[in-house]
């Protein structure tokens, strides 16, 4: 289909030209409609198929593979082969077309006319084969690049699940070794937040409403294994409505408020908040940190959420993090 598109605008292109040609010729010499078919669409076909002569046949061989002695040599050559036939042509025409004023127009005075008329026709299917393929390769490079991106999200996504299950099977490990009573329900906390992650944020955008239930099942998860002496406000401001996000992208943050952050301190919560507002969120957490951190880099998580926010939210996004010593602040701006 995008051929024939492509056939029918170079048809209606020099169409249009040939009629406009044949107008202003028609008006200012008023020739007879068949003299005016010989010089407008006749001489008009010859220096169209010179056009597409050089455009797939001269181009495609000589010039793309840089063989450009060759290609000027055909250019020269095609020009004076053009010449002579359109001579010939004006030959058999003689009267409407090399003569002029009563006078017989020179063979080298009529081709030295034709060679501009070739440079010209020739000059625009160069114009056009380089804009064409200008346009082609940056198509090309666009999906190049969108196919890279594409790649590049499936793996820093690929990346959230193993970690975020390694965090919770050791989380339960702690329970089991305790033979505390919670393990069951912290199994099926994760069996919910397992099925969410595998099955319903497979798309490039969630409900918000979706993610903000699995951070919610999540931060559950963490106060059993803390066996609710987990000390944590996480409130939502706002009204959920229809708003989508990019799934898993906040529970890095979260994951690493209990990694590193004091959560049994009634008096230092961890403290998250998201609000919504006119197609914004803001989303804010704020830890106290352990004193005797061993892992102070936070793991992949960290990185893997800042790459995710480059690529999905290019411009649409402000992260601002303070790291101290004692405390951890996050605060992301993030257009919806």
């Amino acid at each position: 289909m995008r051929k024939q598109w492509q056939i029918f605008w170079h048809i209606l292109v020099w169409v249009s030209i040939l009629s406009f040609f044949f107008y202003i010729i028609y008006t200012s010499h008023k020739l007879s409609i068949a003299n005016m078919i010989v010089i407008v669409f006749g001489y008009g076909g010859i220096n169209i198929g010179l056009f597409y002569f050089n455009y797939l046949s001269l181009i495609p061989r000589f010039l793309d593979q840089n063989r450009y002695g060759k290609y000027i040599l055909s250019v020269i050559a095609t020009i004076i082969i053009i010449g002579v036939g359109k001579y010939g042509v004006g030959l058999i025409f003689r009267e409407f077309i090399l003569v002029e004023k009563g006078v017989q127009i020179s063979f080298w005075s009529y081709f030295a006319g034709t060679i501009f008329t070739s440079l010209l026709f020739i000059f625009l299917s160069i114009v056009l084969k380089f804009t064409v393929d200008w346009f082609l390769n940056e198509r090309i490079q666009r999906d190049l690049e969108n196919q890279r991106l594409t790649a590049e999200l499936s793996f820093l996504k690929s990346q959230i699940n193993p970690h975020f299950l390694f965090n919770s099977l050791n989380s339960i490990y702690s329970l089991a070794y305790q033979k505390s009573e919670t393990t069951p329900e912290a199994i099926l906390k994760l069996s919910e937040i397992m099925r969410y992650m595998l099955y319903e944020s497979n798309d490039n955008k969630v409900d918000l409403e979706k993610e903000i239930h699995y951070l919610q099942n999540y931060i559950d998860l963490q106060k059993i294994r803390f066996g609710y002496k987990a000390f944590v406000d996480f409130e939502v401001q706002g009204e959920i409505t229809s708003q989508r996000i990019a799934p898993l992208l906040l529970i890095s943050f979260i994951e690493n408020a209990f990694k590193h952050g004091v959560a049994s301190d009634p008096e230092s919560p961890i403290k998250m908040q998201i609000t919504v507002t006119d197609g914004h969120l803001d989303f804010h957490i704020e830890n106290k940190k352990h004193t005797n951190n061993r892992d102070a880099s936070g793991g992949i998580g960290l990185a893997n959420v800042k790459r995710r926010l480059n690529l999905l939210y290019p411009h649409k996004y402000q992260l601002d993090i303070t790291d101290t010593p004692q405390s951890y602040t996050c605060n992301l701006h993030l257009v919806l």
